[in-house]
C-alpha cells in the first residue's frame, strides 16, 4: 500500500538558526537514503513556508484567493514523503523515523488507489 507522510511542525526549516537547519538538513538527508535503500521511498519534497501559499477558492463561479492558507493551529505543513509499505503498522514505524516527528508531528494517511478513483485520475 501507499502512504502519504505530512509533516508538520511550528518551526519550518527558514525559521531555523543556519546551525539547526544545517543539522535537520543532514538528518533528512540521512532518513531519505535510508528508505531509499529500504525500498520504501517512492517520493517526498519540502515545501515552502505558508506565507508564499495561495488558497483557492471557488464559489458559484467566482473565483478567490487569499495569502497562506487558513491556519487554527501553530503547526503548519513542512513537507511529505509518499512511501510504500505492507501495512499501516509498517508505515507508522517509517513515519516515526521522520525527522521532523521530533518538533512536531506526522500525519499518515493511506493513498486511494481502488478501481474508481484511478479511474478518475487517469
Amino acid at each position: 500500500m501507499k502512504y502519504l507522510c505530512l509533516i508538520c511542525a511550528e518551526t519550518v526549516m527558514e525559521q531555523m538558526t543556519e546551525a539547526a537547519a544545517e543539522q535537520h538538513y543532514e538528518e533528512y538527508a540521512e532518513f531519505t537514503k535510508a528508505i531509499r535503500e529500504s525500498g520504501h521511498f517512492l517520493g517526498c519534497n519540502r515545501l515552502q513556508p505558508p506565507d508564499a501559499a495561495i488558497t483557492v477558492r471557488v464559489r458559484q463561479g467566482k473565483i478567490t484567493t487569499t495569502d497562506g492558507p487558513f491556519v487554527e493551529t501553530k503547526e503548519q505543513l513542512g513537507g511529505y514523503y509518499v512511501i510504500e509499505a505492507k501495512d499501516l503498522n509498517e508505515a507508522i514505524q517509517i513515519a516515526s523515523r521522520i525527522p521532523g516527528v521530533r518538533i512536531g508531528c506526522v500525519e499518515v494517511r493511506p493513498i486511494a488507489e481502488d478501481e474508481r478513483t484511478l479511474r478518475a485520475l487517469g
